[in-house]
């Protein structure tokens, strides 16, 4: 039987081992071609993966030659733009890792496209799809603790990576901060409005730029989103899912992104007069997934084509989490308040 989805696999570095391990799995699923600016890079994941699709340097010559219909684009950050509008206007659909493009331009762009041409444009955000942040995001849903007004997130960790990261202006904003953004938004399922940011270079800092920030989102449905985070944090760390605590008008639900979550609420019966409110404690129901992270939004994605719908993770709601990170940036750089809707500058 002819598979339904021919994949062109574009860049073949280490994190595109875990798109082709996922594409292989799937029995409706075939990888056509692999494509790198380096043809060695390409053939090394040829070896290692035991393909034996024709390998590219470029991915126009890769989709026409192979009348492929989807393609991975796991290429660096500043190749998103290129890839992905290619692959589009050539009638493919896309998924891609983050982030979806590196200025606001090129991702108003790339929607408009998707637009145009009719073809799904997806982006990774693994981190959706972890059993800890969905429950979290059910109690909220739930009315566990009534119509939340703070959400806020910890992100204090400090790795040591070495090359690029060391070197970037920004390198905690512009290569992590979308994560925990993007989760802010599902948690509560409320957009950005505004944002206020400062990012700084802490004492004992290794990085060469600003690898700390604290900002100050408010979202459409309320409530304000505060950030605060730092990548040369010792000591001490949270997790990489970061640290949460979102309040509510009848209690608290909390997460260390690690274990389950849970709610402390306004206990039942008569508290009148009482100066602090007894509470009890909700837990949450951690639920089992067949896939998580990036197989998990690998699922969705598919999923999404399958049922012929907009993925969770599509290019116009992820433009959203895009825009917090480079409407921070600016709001940094100003020193003021930035409107989001004002910096996508579209309708």
């Amino acid at each position: 039987m002819e598979q339904k989805y021919r994949v062109v696999v574009v860049g073949c570095g280490g994190m595109a081992n875990s798109w082709v391990e996922y594409a292989k799995k799937r029995p409706d699923t075939e990888i056509v071609a692999l494509v790198d600016i380096k043809e060695e890079f390409a053939q090394a994941m040829a070896d290692r993966q035991e393909l034996s699709c024709p390998l590219f340097t470029d991915v126009e010559q890769a989709v026409q030659a192979t009348n492929a219909n989807l393609v991975f684009d796991v290429t660096i950050p500043a190749s998103h733009y290129a890839v992905s509008s290619t692959a589009m206007k050539l009638g493919c659909d896309v998924f891609g890792e983050k982030p979806l493009a590196e200025t606001m331009e090129q991702c108003n762009e790339l929607v408009a496209l998707a637009d145009s041409t009719g073809s799904r444009h997806a982006i990774m955000q693994n981190r959706r799809y972890d059993p800890g942040i969905r429950a979290l995001r059910e109690m909220i849903e739930d009315g566990s603790i009534g119509k939340p007004g703070y959400i806020g997130a910890d992100f204090f960790l400090a790795p040591h990576f070495g090359g690029f990261r060391d070197a970037m202006d920004s390198p905690l904003l512009l290569d992590m901060a979308i994560h925990t953004f993007d989760q802010a938004r599902l948690i509560v399922g409320a957009d950005p409005v505004s944002v206020y940011c400062q990012e700084f270079n802490p004492a004992g800092s290794w990085y060469a730029g600003n690898a700390a920030a604290i900002c100050i989102f408010e979202m459409s449905d309320g409530s304000v989103f505060c950030y605060r985070g730092s990548w040369c944090a010792e000591g001490a760390p949270t997790t990489w899912e970061a640290s949460w605590r979102i309040t509510g008008e009848k209690g608290t639900a909390i997460w260390d992104g690690a274990s389950a979550p849970y709610a402390e609420v306004i206990a039942e019966g008569d508290q009148t007069g009482k100066f602090m409110k007894s509470y009890e404690v909700i837990k949450a129901d951690l639920k089992s997934y067949a896939n998580t992270f990036h197989h998990g939004c690998l699922d969705e994605m598919f999923l999404s084509l399958e049922e012929g719908r907009p993925a969770e993770t599509n290019s116009r709601d992820n433009r959203l989490s895009m825009a917090m990170v480079l409407a921070a940036l600016e709001s940094a750089k100003q020193g003021r308040k930035i409107s989001i809707a004002e910096f996508i500058g579209v309708e």
